[in-house]
């Protein structure tokens, strides 16, 4: 099992990850406690030329993370065939303990890995590096839980046995199982439908105003949040069914599969070009004050918006295109 190659690359990069991660932290450290732009001694010129480095190999190593999700579902579904009982990423995430809490804390440093590199990205655009001890505190931040997260998912790979026997996603995803999946499923379709549509509207229009306007970033970055939220409960509660043509299947991981398009990569690609982007916004919204970024943070920021504004009507598009084709109506259950 461990041999598969898609998990080697999993586990040889979330190594690697790690340890560019401690690497740049040890000198995250010192540039916290001695960086002074207009020193001109010796130490200063070597953290600067350390920081460039640093720069890139966080690039190199955040931009990993980023993929590691998508790969880290794809071999859980790939895998999924080897398990008796599996019959999607679903099955195959919970032959042990490990298996969830390890996609949960790839999609929080999923986040927190595309907030560091939207505060790099701003923080290169000025000759002074005004960002460059805010974004070695949040490394300092992001350091542990992607430790955690390395341990976490070896012990997910190392405890797979092909003698376990795990549950279907049917199981998994029910009214009847205890957690907070069933309390998910056991929600009113008319409701979450409600909530979905009426909170994406108002993210998108929220989105345009500010492009335009340049006003309440804060205020979109939080309903950015609010709408991946809102999007991942619906989609469990609601929206799979749409896709599966079935009431009572309400698995996340199927949507996934060959025989749906693999529309689920998509759904999922849209939902954190969405708040990714929206989380930026608010990162880049204090920059303003800024004398070298000034001029600079109007078009990110609203190169932010755009991006975010569209990952969510791509989501919405593909959804409402799912719920108006679809031949199962819900009005009777």
């Amino acid at each position: 099992m461990i041999f598969n190659p898609a998990i080697i690359a999993l586990l040889v990069g979330s190594l690697l990850i790690s340890g560019m991660l401690l690497y740049s932290a040890w000198y995250g450290i010192r540039i916290l406690k001695s960086w002074d732009i207009h020193s001109g001694s010796e130490q200063q010129l070597s953290l600067e030329r350390r920081t460039y480095l640093i720069s890139t190999i966080m690039n190199y190593a955040f931009g990993f993370q980023l993929l590691s999700l998508f790969l880290f579902i794809y071999t859980a579904d790939h895998l999924s065939a080897l398990f008796v009982g599996a019959m999607c990423a679903a099955g195959t995430l919970n032959v042990n303990a490990f298996g969830y809490p390890t996609i949960l804390l790839k999609i929080i440093n999923f986040l927190l890995a595309g907030l560091w590199l939207i505060i790099n990205y701003v923080d290169n655009r000025a000759y002074d590096y005004p960002l460059i001890q805010k974004k070695y505190a949040l490394l300092l931040i992001i350091l542990p839980l992607i430790v955690v997260e390395m341990i976490v998912q070896g012990s997910y790979f190392l405890g797979m046995k092909p003698s376990i026997i795990t549950s279907c996603c049917g199981t998994l995803f029910s009214s009847e199982t205890q957690g907070i999946t069933s309390a998910f499923v056991a929600l009113p379709y008319v409701q979450v439908e409600v909530i979905f549509y009426s909170g994406m509207a108002l993210t998108l229009a929220l989105g345009l105003y500010c492009y335009r306007s340049m006003k309440h970033g804060y205020l979109f970055s939080a309903m950015s949040i609010v709408m991946f939220v809102i999007s991942i409960v619906a989609l469990i509660s609601v929206i799979c069914l749409y896709f599966y043509e079935l009431p009572t299947h309400h698995c996340p991981f199927c949507i996934l599969q060959r025989e749906y398009g693999y529309v689920g990569y998509v759904l999922y690609l849209a939902l954190l070009a969405g708040v990714v982007p929206g989380l930026g916004v608010a990162a880049v919204v204090p920059c303003r004050n800024i004398k070298s970024l000034a001029n600079k943070v109007p078009s990110i920021q609203r190169g932010l918006i755009l991006i975010s504004v569209v990952g969510y009507a791509l989501f919405f598009v593909i959804v409402t295109g799912a719920v108006v084709f679809s031949n199962l109506s819900l009005r009777n259950y």
